[in-house]
């Protein structure tokens, strides 16, 4: 039996983070500069059931059986079983790979699920439909994000830009068409300071029920520059970005979410010709991103290794 593989994109958040765990919209985009790949090969040597699962990303390497039963590839792994209904898959290895940097706020946790997802089950010969690649990635998430949103498995599942909606604080929500009419460039900035995204959600939501109505306000504050942002960027007017992504940072601030890192990387490219910027993802850590054009990307994207940022990534939004 040939050896199966699937890949999965990165993500990032452009508008509408934290506040879209609280019923506002957001959007985000696939990142494909950056994937993680699962690897699927027979193993005809070894008894029917025996699965060995090889992460050197994480220095793992053991059979499944060994391996902690809450661990996300575990978890990943059997809920392709259950789902494709195969009660004992013959021998195997599941072996993953990803580019995309750890709790940066770049979905890795996501494009591994939907990568295994994809990848195991088309081995099978049953291969999952999107949405359930999507529902399966999302119950995996919902263990290690505390109450996420939905929206990185969604975007990473389909790969194109999403106006994503949450329905519940349980469900992971709705994904609404979204035209992207001119294509746009943003520069990723990593901070290289690990992006806690549990504690980040757990700590807004402690902040929410202390003071429902102040961030209700913010979170809604937030979700009228998600809309607006949506309406420039079906309309072409790219230039309207800038100045909401400035506005959507300073919300986030309030929030409590960014840092004296996140906020050094968003002045400097602002400084070095970008027309706007903000953290993306959970905050306190992780990435920020920055309105480049083709012209002007490279130099924001030197400026920010110069300021402290351990990577960057340029990518174009588009359709």
């Amino acid at each position: 039996m040939p050896a199966i593989s699937a890949s999965a994109p990165g993500k990032i958040i452009l508008f509408g983070e934290h506040a879209v765990v609280y019923g506002q919209p957001a959007i985000a985009v696939p990142v494909n500069q950056v994937r993680a790949r699962a690897i699927i090969s027979a193993r005809p040597d070894q008894p029917s059931g025996w699965i060995n699962v090889q992460a050197p990303d994480i220095n793992l390497e053991d059979n499944l059986e060994n391996i902690a039963q809450d661990h996300p590839l575990v978890l990943v792994i059997k809920g392709v079983l259950e789902a494709t209904g195969i009660g004992q898959a013959p021998a195997l290895t599941v072996r993953v790979t990803s580019t995309i940097p750890i709790a940066a706020g770049l979905g890795s946790g996501a494009a591994v699920s939907v990568a295994i997802a994809r990848a195991l089950s088309g081995f099978l010969g049953r291969p999952l439909m999107n949405e359930e690649v999507s529902n399966l990635a999302f119950e995996v998430e919902k263990l290690y994000h505390g109450t996420p949103s939905g929206i990185d498995n969604t975007v990473i599942t389909y790969e194109k830009p999403i106006y994503f909606t949450k329905t519940g604080l349980t469900d992971q929500g709705k994904m609404d068409a979204f035209q992207v009419s001119q294509p746009f460039t943003i520069v990723i900035g990593d901070t290289g300071v690990p992006s806690p995204t549990v504690a980040a959600v757990g700590d807004v939501r402690r902040s929410w029920q202390e003071d429902e109505k102040t961030f209700q306000g913010l979170f809604a504050n937030i979700g009228e520059i998600v809309t607006r942002a949506k309406d420039a960027i079906e309309k072409g007017e790219i230039s309207t970005l800038g100045p909401l992504m400035n506005e959507n940072q300073h919300l986030l601030e309030k929030i409590g979410v960014s840092s004296g890192k996140l906020e050094k990387l968003i002045q400097t490219a602002v400084q070095a010709g970008a027309d706007g910027a903000k953290l993306s993802g959970g905050g306190r850590g992780g990435n920020m991103i920055a309105l480049a054009t083709q012209e002007t990307a490279q130099q924001i994207a030197n400026a920010l290794i110069a300021a402290g940022a351990t990577r960057t990534i340029i990518t174009e939004v588009k359709q």
